[in-house]
């Protein structure tokens, strides 16, 4: 096999799809990537058994079609030291030797045999739903950072998502915190849920274009694809049953706060500091138009206490919040203005955006009250 590439278009489309790759001492070829050659197209693989992205890249010239697995880390080291420059691959498959010249360098790397690596299951009796590229980025960037991290609810490790007739709802929750997305502005004819990994959902953050381009989704009971730009990402689907949410999202909140986003945000970074950071909790002390914040760490005497200006409909009352789930809501919102209905200190506090441009988006982002010291 022959072909010649742009150094830089390959870095790029390497990179795209190098944080799949795992190293995995038991299957030690998924440490690698699959250079398929079809024609004047080279489409590169990564894997780690549960999910496999691939993405394509016009070649300057090939002579022969052919597949062959190369080293990641040899070749990435040797690419990002490159200038913009043709880059031309000899591969010998007898001799399992990939010879690459490049400006008035010459390199040689071991490869190896590409039916050796493995590839994603097809999917079976698949479904599949049409969603712009902006709406899944979007959906993932307001939930990721909910997701949990204990693999004994293995369920809560990934983001839950509801195909229906009405609308499409993204979910995420570690039980301290909780993300729904909702958009009424798609839909799907078959209602179907899954739960959605982690780390694709990471990859596809990273790739996904901020425009309306289409992503198709196809999925089955066990595993999901999606299509977009010059990418294909299949992905293994949590096994499991995700908790009833709706469950546990109160729905009689008499007490409310409007405030400006940012000011609250910049308030918490500074009084977050003085807090105990095992705990990160910050004390909101509400009364009429005003917000009181607090912090304080009694081991270290360290105290900060901050008035905002605010307005509030309720009865005075006084609740704790863990600030670092705070800030990462409020960092996730783009609106001038945010709401947070509240009603006593033992129970949850329900974050929303204010007037919201895109009417067809609802969020709703939820935070378990961390209990006061008297």
């Amino acid at each position: 096999m022959k072909f010649i590439v742009s150094s830089s278009q390959l870095s790029k489309s390497l990179q795209s799809i190098s944080g799949v790759l795992t190293n995995n001492g038991a299957v030690p070829i998924i440490q690698n990537f699959l250079f398929t050659v079809k024609g004047e197209t080279l489409s590169v693989s990564a894997t780690d058994l549960e999910t496999t992205m691939t993405t394509n890249l016009m070649l300057s010239k090939s002579d022969t079609d052919g597949s062959v697995v190369i080293q990641s880390k040899l070749l990435m080291d040797t690419i990002k030291n490159l200038p913009e420059v043709p880059m031309i691959f000899n591969i010998d498959l007898e001799a399992n030797l990939v010879e690459i010249q490049a400006n008035e360098g010459s390199y040689k790397l071991a490869c190896f045999n590409a039916d050796d690596f493995p590839m994603p299951n097809d999917l079976e009796n698949a479904n599949h739903v049409q969603l712009s590229s902006s709406l899944v980025k979007s959906a993932i960037t307001k939930t990721l950072f909910a997701t949990g991290t204990d693999e004994m609810r293995i369920a809560m490790t990934g983001v839950f998502c509801e195909l229906s007739a009405e609308n499409v709802t993204f979910v995420a929750t570690d039980a301290h915190k909780l993300v729904r997305y909702r958009r009424t502005d798609v839909s799907s004819s078959n209602s179907f849920s899954f739960i959605f990994p982690k780390k694709p959902l990471n990859q596809l953050k990273s790739n996904l274009p901020d425009d309306d381009s289409m992503v198709t989704i196809e999925y089955d009971s066990t595993n999901v694809r999606f299509i977009f730009s010059n990418f294909i990402l299949n992905a293994r689907l949590i096994d499991g049953k995700y908790p009833n949410y709706e469950a546990v999202i109160p729905t009689n909140n008499p007490n409310v706060l409007f405030i400006e986003r940012v000011s609250l945000l910049n308030s918490l970074r500074r009084v977050s500091i003085y807090s105990n950071p095992s705990v990160m909790q910050v004390r909101f002390k509400l009364s009429l138009n005003d917000l009181v914040l607090s912090a304080e760490d009694s081991e270290l005497s360290n105290l900060a206490v901050e008035k905002l200006n605010c307005n509030y409909d309720g009865d005075e009352m006084e609740i704790g919040f863990n600030a670092k789930f705070l800030i990462e809501m409020l960092n996730n919102l783009e609106t001038s203005d945010v709401k947070i209905e509240m009603s006593q200190p033992s129970r949850a506090g329900i974050l929303y955006p204010v007037d919201n441009p895109n009417t067809a988006e609802e969020i709703l982002m939820l935070v378990m009250p961390v209990m006061l010291n008297s």
